[in-house]
């Protein structure tokens, strides 16, 4: 139960990937993957911990919130009861969760989701919403955060997280596990709900959290009621009007897993044409479709998980969901070059100044406050193969001073620093990627130019 496991994305085969040896039974809540220091977080139903994990499947640490994050908010620290799950024991009972070993609710972390140098975590089936800060070395900052206490009808776990690139926070509900002799049923389904926050702006003082104090919902399944969630949520890629996939649009469109999606007698004429009503499986919404819209869903689509659409009686088999979206990047281009002659690295066949490809992409920024102020972690990706090794920053947002690094050391992200803007607005960054090795000659060098929008954080960091 305290295994992870990993599918190759070219053949499939199965392999272990990491052992939790602490979990006795009760498993593993949610995953999520920093790709920025390669590493895993893991929530320990067991024990409550947050594990970190390399790409390796080694265990370097932990975060305990019950301990370390609580006090944050102003709450008693609960350490974990060590509870286990003893099936052989007299008190076991397949069918009742409350023998299964799980942590105290109050220190139970279910979702997990690393997001903007921070890892965000649900605690709790009166689910609360905290974070806390990834250091530039990977290792837990030690600066836990509480975000929000989740508003929904049902007090019911919050199973899954995901962030779009507007600045919302996508929540989905589970029902309450279950477990029946037939393995029927693993959740209570039918009304968890999927929600999303955002960020007050500006904030408002008079609010305990900094985001808004009622979220918006989504039209979940056609059963009565429309709440259908199996507590698994995730982000595509928009769709055009003639349903093709956009791939210039990142995060457009909602992917939650539910069950009983498509049954409801009372509309079983108009939902005939679409398919099996037994779908228990993944809904696809456009992001912008929230409730009163799309109510109930024909705008939405549906897939079930096994293609088996006899199975009615079927909940909470259907778990998280991930979706694989390598969203382009930010693109720069190389300079005209003076003269109309061709620099050594272009190839024979490479189309001329005017006419170019993109020779770097920003794959993501990461923002530090620091004693000099705000600091903006820039990773780099040379994917045309320019081979530069050093860039110069400029502003070209007025009243905005950018500097530049005095050196980088080879595979750690170029830092620049940001000063004179206020929190939350967009500066404009021109950049410029060259080799050292060309500028030490002297004179004209060539350079990969690009103009970067960075939207700094809400936040201010006083020098």
């Amino acid at each position: 139960p305290g295994t992870i496991w990993k599918i190759d994305g070219i053949t499939g085969a199965v392999s272990k990937f990491a052992d939790i040896d602490t979990n006795s039974g009760p498993g593993i809540g949610n995953l999520s993957f920093d790709p920025i220091h390669r590493q895993f977080f893991a929530s320990d139903l067991d024990t409550g911990l947050i594990h970190r994990i390399d790409a390796n499947g080694m265990l370097i640490d932990t975060f305990d919130h019950g301990v370390a994050g609580r006090p944050a908010h102003g709450l008693d620290p609960v350490a974990d009861d060590g509870a286990v799950m003893d099936i052989q024991g007299a008190a076991f009972d397949s069918e009742d969760p409350d023998t299964w070993g799980y942590t105290q609710d109050e220190r139970r972390v279910w979702a997990v989701a690393y997001h903007g140098g921070r890892v965000y975590y649900t605690v709790g089936e009166k689910a609360e919403v905290w974070s806390v800060g990834i250091a530039r070395d990977g290792r837990f900052a030690g600066d836990p955060r509480w975000e929000l206490t989740v508003k929904a009808d049902k007090d019911y776990a919050v199973t899954g997280i995901a962030f779009d690139n507007k600045g919302f926070m996508y929540l989905a509900q589970r029902g309450p596990v279950e477990n029946r002799y037939d393995y029927s049923r693993f959740a209570d389904s039918g009304k968890g709900e999927v929600i999303r926050y955002w960020r007050e702006n500006p904030d408002d003082p008079a609010t305990e959290s900094v985001w808004v104090e009622v979220p918006q919902e989504y039209a979940i399944g056609f059963p009565q009621g429309n709440r259908q969630s199996a507590g698994g949520v995730d982000l595509q890629y928009g769709y055009d009007a003639e349903g093709n996939l956009d791939t210039s649009v990142c995060t457009d469109t909602l992917v939650n897993t539910g069950d009983k999606l498509r049954d409801n007698p009372a509309l079983a004429e108009q939902l005939a044409a679409g398919g099996p009503f037994a779908v228990h499986g993944v809904q696809f919404t456009p992001t912008p479709l929230v409730k009163p819209a799309n109510l109930p869903p024909f705008g939405s689509w549906f897939v079930d998980f096994d293609s088996y659409f006899e199975d009615p009686e079927v909940e909470g088999h259907v778990g998280d969901v991930r979706v694989w979206r390598p969203c382009e990047g930010r693109a720069g281009y190389y300079e005209e070059i003076p003269g109309g002659y061709l620099p050594p690295f272009y190839p024979p066949d490479f189309p001329p100044p005017g006419n170019l490809p993109p020779c770097l992409d920003v794959e993501d920024v990461q923002y530090f406050c620091t004693p000099s102020g705000l600091e903006a972690d820039l990773y780099l990706h040379d994917h045309a193969g320019f081979g530069g090794d050093s860039i110069k920053a400029l502003s070209k947002t007025p009243g905005v001073g950018v500097t530049s690094p005095m050196s980088h050391a080879p595979g750690t992200p170029y830092t620049i620093g940001i000063t004179g803007h206020y929190p939350g607005d967009t500066v404009d960054v021109g950049l410029c990627f060259y080799r050292q090795s060309d500028r030490d000659k002297g004179g004209y060098y060539p350079c990969c130019k690009m103009t970067l929008p960075l939207r700094t954080p809400a936040v201010s960091c006083e020098p």
